[in-house]
């Protein structure tokens, strides 16, 4: 299909200037040093005045906020203006229409300080968050806290986050010794975390061989009262947030989180909150995970223990936490190194690949990644079509009735594809419903046997269940029309591909007339909407797991709504829902009518034109911009721009896809072969990865052998010599995952194209040269004499993944350092203005 941003009008008018209206989080702290807006006496309201604009506008919020959100700060609406000025860029956030709050200059920051900031952060969507830090902004608060802006719609918000990122300093290697390509690679680095459970929290684990054995190991009962929650920090910043759970013993999260786009890792913590009524929150303690050190591209799952520190500075264990962490860190190469494996990937669908690197090679993470190409490519929708069709024409002798009912590689890429292209659809048709219910806590049993209670109360539940069911079909049945054009086109070949089969049964078509609209119903409903009311929290339409009256009151619902779905009116296996088949009567036609409209193309596909003609003009120029601006970047630095509208990064994709075979390696030779042509196609993809991998491996290698060469050259007497240079290098370079193929990747018997060489875990010391028409910023191993004694005296280490930056020319021409990762330890010693610590400044800002 088709990207929505070819239609757009291609204008050049040269503005580099741009507008939104946003909301600002405010902390208390900084608001106490604001301005205090004049005062406003409202007028009185004049006899028959319309009042449509006095109406109080919705609330934004993705669900009310939770009471320690409350009192740590507020949102106020706030216009960002991003004003480029030669090699400049500078974002005014400006309050009260006029007030100045911040000015932040995003060509000193590096694209992994602007991050889209979790949902469960402040309980909205849609927002950024811009780390920054005093040098590198200008404030009236002279706050050192994250710059949070939330924007009207994910539209603006992926369109301004590609915009901000292509002025900021991206993460490049070597970019002095590599000037043909910009630099010898980038990283990219995630951290997906899932909190699972929690138990004993709260009760103290003692060691066998302590002499107090006699004391009781329990802690003050908490009752039901005591709320226990967990914040997630990443370097020190707080990231992250669960749901509160009642009690202290055996606590279900299911919680998952992912943060993509990271700087350099340090640490993970898991801060644990106790709350009891009328007190204070309090840390019950705190899980620490290493991520430098952490196994990357594996989920890691176990229980971790949650500690809190003593006296005498002994910890204490107060309970477990179930975690399942996966980290990623990937080198990616210059899009024309994966050229070739490009043409692999498109030489066949992303669904037989799908199924074969699944099946043969146990790869079962590169769904997403392989997705992500075929829409960058736009060919999603053929690929899939032509897969179902082929999957229908060779299931010729299997039932009618059993089509596309089975997990199979296209009921998954059709769940892969609603996920990517409806979750507009899916919160426009139930997310507002769906957590009204949950906030109201209603609870419904229609089941004798579960309540116990009399024929009234059922009777009464009954009534709430069909006014349930009401409300969630209605706002379905509203927003069918809003179905994207990519999933209409699906439907219609499922569709189309079940009429073709009822026509070929002896029954023919008309005895089998509802099957093509169940079909329909099975991906709408079945792998989409009805798993979505049954596990909102899966699909980010409410955080965290409802409580379990809620649950049972949403898989009533579900189950109503499937039957509607199925066309089904009557209740035959559960007696105790017939009070819901009239509701089913009555709505079967306009189920019929919902299956017709979502399964028939829309005639004109362009952009709504809804939306506000001056919003939608800042969206044109923002795209004619980056096309700009992209194009005078060199290799690397315009690769490192996110492709609008989906933020697609290419080589990026290719290098995970690239990591997870090299991984799988060692299953090559032991992995059962059938000789057929899919072994040759596997085994051209792998040795493509394979060439990719020595690519890498190369690159990485030639700029360890320049970093050291030039260490030796401009090695001074309070400088480490050559040995100690040469010894400090291959402990950065030693600190990798070693990949061994012994085997032959072919069954051919081909020498494999790596043995016993080593990917870097981490990568070297940054490198490089200035970018034409990119600031660069400063990087301590360059040869430079004012460098050196400026960092003459200082014993602190410098992290290993410091971004890719030179230098930039400061307001007085010197060449000024931005602040470079430290070690925990030596991050306690930084002050601010008033002498204290900065470390964890944000840790506990949006508490009381």
């Amino acid at each position: 299909m088709s990207d929505p941003w070819d239609y757009q009008t291609t204008t050049d008018d040269g503005s580099r200037e741009f507008l939104v209206n946003v909301e600002l989080y405010i902390s208390n702290t900084a608001a106490s040093v604001l301005r205090k807006p004049i005062p406003y006496r409202k007028k009185e309201k004049q006899p028959g005045t319309d009042d449509v604009k006095l109406r109080e506008k919705p609330s934004t919020n993705w669900i009310p906020l939770q009471k320690n959100l409350n009192a740590a700060g507020h949102w106020r609406a706030a216009t960002c203006r991003l004003l480029q000025e030669g090699e400049r860029c500078l974002l005014n956030v400006y309050i009260d229409e006029s007030q100045l709050y911040q000015t932040v200059y995003i060509h000193l920051l590096n694209q992994t300080d602007i991050r889209h900031a979790d949902n469960s952060l402040f309980y909205r969507k849609d927002c950024v968050g811009i780390f920054c830090t005093g040098g590198q902004r200008w404030t009236t608060s002279h706050t050192s806290e994250p710059l949070y802006l939330q924007f009207p719609n994910s539209e603006s918000c992926l369109t301004w986050q590609a915009l901000l990122k292509s002025y900021a300093i991206p993460e490049i290697y070597g970019r002095w010794f590599f000037p043909e390509d910009g630099g010898s690679y980038r990283m990219w680095r995630q951290v997906e975390l899932t909190v699972l459970q929690g138990r004993s929290l709260g009760i103290i684990k003692q060691d066998d061989n302590d002499p107090l054995d006699d004391i009781d190991d329990v802690l003050e009962t908490d009752g039901p009262e005591a709320e226990i929650s967990c914040e997630i920090h990443l370097n020190d910043i707080i990231c992250s947030r669960t749901t509160t759970k009642s009690g202290s013993g055996s606590l279900d999260w299911h919680e998952s989180f992912t943060f993509s786009g990271l700087p350099p890792f340090e640490n993970l913590d898991i801060v644990v909150w106790r709350e009891r009524k009328a007190t204070r929150p309090t840390v019950l303690g705190i899980i620490r995970v290493a991520l430098n050190t952490f196994r990357r591209g594996e989920a890691v799952e176990g229980w971790y223990p949650v500690l809190q520190t003593a006296s005498v500075g002994t910890e204490i264990q107060l309970g477990e936490l179930r975690l399942k962490i996966k980290v990623d860190e990937e080198i990616i190469l210059p899009y024309a190194n994966y050229t070739k494996l490009m043409t692999v990937c498109k030489s066949r669908s992303f669904l037989d690949w799908m199924s074969d690197l699944e099946n043969r090679l146990k790869l079962k993470t590169v769904s997403t990644h392989l997705l992500s190409i075929a829409v960058a490519t736009n060919t999603v929708v053929e690929q899939v079509q032509e897969y179902a069709s082929r999957e229908v024409g060779s299931e010729s002798s299997s039932s009618l009735h059993t089509l596309f009912r089975g997990n199979t590689t296209l009921t998954k890429a059709i769940e892969l594809c609603m996920t990517w292209y409806g979750k507009a659809f899916l919160e426009a048709s139930i997310g507002t419903v769906l957590r009204r219910l949950c906030m109201e806590k209603v609870a419904i049993e229609v089941d004798p046997m579960r309540s116990g209670k009399g024929s009234k109360d059922v009777e009464k539940n009954v009534e709430v269940l069909l006014y349930w069911c009401h409300e969630f079909w209605n706002a379905i049945y509203a927003v069918r029309n809003e179905c994207p054009h990519e999933m209409r086109m699906l439907f219609k070949t499922i569709r189309e591909l079940v009429e073709q089969r009822s026509r070929a049964e002896p029954s023919g078509l008309e005895a089998n007339k509802q099957l093509r609209w169940q079909s329909v119903s099975a991906f709408c409903f079945l792998r989409f909407i009805v798993p979505a009311i049954l596990h909102p929290h899966l699909f980010g339409l409410y955080p965290g797991l409802p409580p379990l009256p809620v649950q049972r009151s949403l898989t009533l619902v579900a189950k109503v709504i499937q039957s509607l779905a199925n066309l089904n009116s009557n209740v035959q296996k559960e007696a105790f829902m017939r009070g819901v088949e009239d509701f089913l009567k009555d709505s079967l036609p306009a189920m019929t009518d919902y299956i017709s409209v979502v399964s028939t193309p829309l005639a004109d596909i362009l952009p709504p034109q809804s939306e506000d003609a001056m919003d939608r003009h800042e969206k044109i120029n923002i795209v004619n911009t980056l096309r700009q601006r992209t194009r005078k970047m060199t290799v690397l630095d315009r690769e490192s721009v996110p492709i609008l509208p989906h933020l697609l990064d290419i080589p990026r994709h290719l290098a995970i896809i690239t990591s997870a075979v090299i991984r799988s390696s060692k299953e090559l030779s032991t992995r059962s072969r059938t000789g057929d042509s899919v072994d040759a196609a596997i085994d051209n993809f792998c040795r493509t990865c394979f060439e990719v991998e020595e690519e890498a491996l190369t690159r990485v290698s030639h700029l360890a052998q320049q970093l050291a060469s030039t260490s030796r050259r401009t090695s001074e007497p309070d400088e480490p010599t050559d040995d100690s240079a040469s010894e400090q290098l291959s402990q950065r370079m030693g600190r990798t995952t070693l990949v061994e193929v012994t085997g032959s990747v072919t069954a051919g018997g081909q020498p494999s194209l790596l043995q016993k060489k080593s990917r870097p875990a981490t990568a070297p010391s940054p490198s490089g040269s200035s970018s034409p028409g990119r600031p660069q910023a400063f990087f301590p191993d360059l040869p430079n004499s004012d460098e050196k004694r400026a960092r003459k005296g200082q014993n602190r280490p410098i992290h290993l993944k410091a971004p890719s930056t030179d230098s930039f020319p400061s307001a007085g021409g010197r060449i000024q350092p931005i602040s470079t990762h430290l070690s925990n330890e030596d991050s306690t010693d930084l002050l601010d203005e008033n002498g204290k610590r900065k470390k964890g400044r944000f840790r506990g800002m949006l508490r009381i």
